[in-house]
């Protein structure tokens, strides 16, 4: 497994490279003068780049800073399940102010936690963006090495530039390391389509011109495989498909059905129903399970690289997440959701549990649990955080093939996950009236069942924004009842809220060419 701490001198010569990868970002554009003068004993990014190793650290530099909550990792839950209606921040008092903004839709451009998120994307861009600059100037004995690490430079900008796109829409777009003198040039929102087309770019040279295997297994789990790119150009392009480009959706859909498939076709296994829905969570099969196509990878009772999802998301007078006492809340989930579970389902039960502390006395999140000894009473868990399963693949092949009007092949894959949680088929479950009433139509279904299955995964608000336009999602979300949102306001919920505000440190920066998203 990767957890990029090889050794100390390792892990110095690594930060060194981000240190100065960051500088290079941020560095404000000056103007020259007689003053200047190159210091002689200063280090340069480029002197940090001699060997292929020094390439691989400056490439594991780039997987670690996904593990952040400002980023994608575990604890980014702000930025999508706090977005939706699925969970959220039940505080707006101030130590809980901003966060709440987000899934109460009152976010102002000058959210903090909002420009944390944006800051910590962009310096996983540039990280890559070093990496892809320098790479060819070092010499490679073993030529596939150096397609591999160019292979996962560039799958993971594009990770970033998808989040950033969706979240944002028309973004600065970088895909080169910058001098200081170019950072104010580069400073300037470019159209999603010029964005997306550099995603797909990315993706498909990984997906063509690369040695990676199939699927990673042993040492290398949490490291990009052909199966996670292909998955993630078959989102991307589904997602251009419904959100973005209508002209050429016919062949954006169908496209996403291509590398969907591909995907598909890499599995290990037979039918999803020979995998448990509960080993995909299992912390002693995260290295085993074959639903699992890419996660970031967390070690047991390691203080710096180890989970604190299971102690963070258990409430007061609980033990079963772990054995890290809790004095709060836990995560907290929205009734709304708890009342989407169909009658029957193990998946609720799995999932979250009701919290009768006096101090609680509501449901909390228990999908992701270590109440293991290794873990400890201090919560140092050995969860995995997935970004990819087969699960959600098969959802989407299930979204793709409805949405090019093939409802009988979208049926079989959605019954796939249906067969494995265990609950009536598509077809008799349509027969029971609160099932029809609740989900009239196909497209509802399987929004329905991506709810359900991957619950807190962070897909909700992007499951959202595919299926719904701008106008149709604020009448979803105002047909809704109040009650089941707690404090957060319903509302409040406009137009507005499909992308969030540009931060307003960089509108500052050119309000004409970082002009701000309209609402705000």
């Amino acid at each position: 497994m990767v957890f990029f701490n090889k050794n100390i001198e390792m892990k110095k010569k690594l930060i060194a490279i981000i240190c100065l990868a960051a500088f290079v970002a941020i560095s404000p554009a000056c103007k020259k003068d007689f003053l200047d003068q190159n210091n002689p004993n200063a280090v340069t990014v480029d002197d940090n780049f001699k060997s292929p190793n020094d390439i691989l650290l400056a490439v594991n530099g780039i997987y670690q800073s996904l593990r952040s909550g400002n980023n994608i990792g575990e604890s980014s839950d702000l930025w999508t399940d706090q977005r939706s209606d699925d969970t959220g921040t039940n505080d707006n008092q101030s130590n809980a102010g901003e966060p709440f903004q987000f899934n109460n839709f009152s976010l102002i451009a000058s959210n903090t936690y909002l420009k944390s998120h944006w800051v910590s994307l962009y310096a996983t861009v540039t990280r890559a963006n070093v990496v892809l600059s320098h790479i060819d100037a070092v010499s490679f004995t073993d030529p596939n090495l150096k397609l591999q690490y160019t292979a996962e430079a560039k799958f993971l900008r594009a990770m970033m530039y998808f989040h950033l796109v969706r979240l944002w829409g028309d973004v600065p777009l970088v895909t080169k390391q910058l001098a200081s003198t170019e950072v104010a040039a580069a400073t300037f929102r470019e159209k999603q389509a010029t964005v997306y087309a550099q995603i797909v770019k990315d993706l498909t040279d990984v997906i063509n011109n690369s040695p990676l295997p199939n699927l990673q297994s042993g040492a290398n789990i949490g490291r990009v495989s052909k199966a996670a790119a292909n998955v993630l150009l078959g989102q991307v392009y589904l997602t251009m498909a419904t959100t973005l480009d209508q002209a050429n959706r016919q062949t954006n859909l169908t496209n996403a059905k291509t590398y969907l498939m591909n995907a598909y076709n890499m599995r290990t296994f037979g039918e999803l129903k020979s995998i448990p829905y509960t080993d995909v969570f299992d912390v002693t099969k995260k290295s085993t399970c074959p639903e699992l196509i890419f996660q970031i990878v967390n070690k047991q009772g390691d203080i710096s690289y180890s989970s604190s999802i299971a102690a963070n998301n258990q409430a007061k007078g609980e033990t079963i997440n772990s054995q890290k006492a809790s004095s709060g809340a836990g995560y907290n989930v929205t009734h709304d959701l708890i009342n989407e579970y169909e009658t029957g389902d193990p998946r609720k039960d799995f999932s979250v549990k009701y919290a009768n502390d006096p101090i609680v006395k509501d449901w909390f999140v228990t999908k992701f649990r270590d109440a293991s000894d290794a873990a400890g009473k201090l919560g140092y868990g050995g969860n995995d955080w997935v970004l990819m399963r087969y699960a959600d693949v098969i959802l989407m092949l299930a979204e793709v093939n409805n949405d090019l009007g093939d409802n009988a092949t979208a049926i079989q894959f959605l019954d796939m996950v249906r067969a494995r949680a265990g609950v009536p088929a598509y077809a008799v479950a349509m027969t029971n009236s609160a099932y029809s009433t609740s989900f009239p139509t196909l497209k509802l279904a399987i929004l329905h069942e991506r709810r359900v299955e991957l619950a807190f995964e962070h897909h909700r608000w992007f499951d959202l924004l595919r299926a719904f336009t701008t106008d149709e999602l604020v009448t979803y979300f105002k047909s809704k009842a109040q009650a089941n949102f707690g404090s957060a306001l319903l509302s409040n919920f406009s137009t507005k809220d499909r992308y969030y505000p540009i931060p307003f440190d960089e509108v500052k920066l050119d309000p004409l060419k970082m002009y701000q998203n309209p609402g705000y």
